[in-house]
């Protein structure tokens, strides 16, 4: 991704709702040039969508948990993948390497609404051996923006020349 594209994207994860007109100007393209380099960052995968910062209490979901999974057997991943997908108050998840098998995040309005699911959903999940929960205290750093300068080892245009 060149230095342009990188602009791009540090002003719409900030800005989200900027209009294309000020993002031109403020990238110094043209309206259609800059909706193009739009476009094409979202057709390569580098913009994946748009949403909105939510704050889960406000909607009622303030007990947060952070939920460890390990699978019993290795042939039911997929199956559980798609259990995951289907329950609502898993809000994040990601397939680990090594144990336990996955993180997930889970949202609730408080412990015995969570306790709730768990009983009823969570460890009757395809293939679990063992989850083990977390309550999240607090937020330290909430979600933000990825750096918009290149990974370290790359440049603007791939990777880095070896070093001597």
């Amino acid at each position: 991704m060149d230095a342009v594209g990188r602009k791009i994207v540090a002003i719409l994860q900030a800005e989200g709702r900027i209009t294309l007109t000020e993002l031109a100007d403020r990238v110094r393209l043209s309206v259609s040039r800059c909706q193009r380099r739009v476009r094409e960052l979202e057709a390569d995968g580098a913009i994946r969508g748009y949403s909105a910062l939510v704050d889960g209490a406000t909607l009622g979901y303030g007990f947060e948990v952070l939920l460890f999974a390990t699978l019993s057997r290795p042939d039911a991943v997929d199956e559980f993948d798609a259990a995951l997908a289907g329950i609502p108050e898993v809000i994040e998840a990601q397939r680990l390497f090594g144990e336990p098998d996955y993180l997930i995040r889970v949202v609730s309005a408080d412990l015995p609404s969570y306790q709730h699911l768990y009983e009823t959903v969570l460890i009757r999940l395809p293939g679990v051996r063992s989850l083990n929960s977390t309550i999240v205290m607090k937020h330290v750093v909430s979600p933000r923006p990825f750096p918009t300068r290149p990974p370290h080892g790359l440049s603007s245009k791939g990777p880095a020349a070896s070093a001597p």
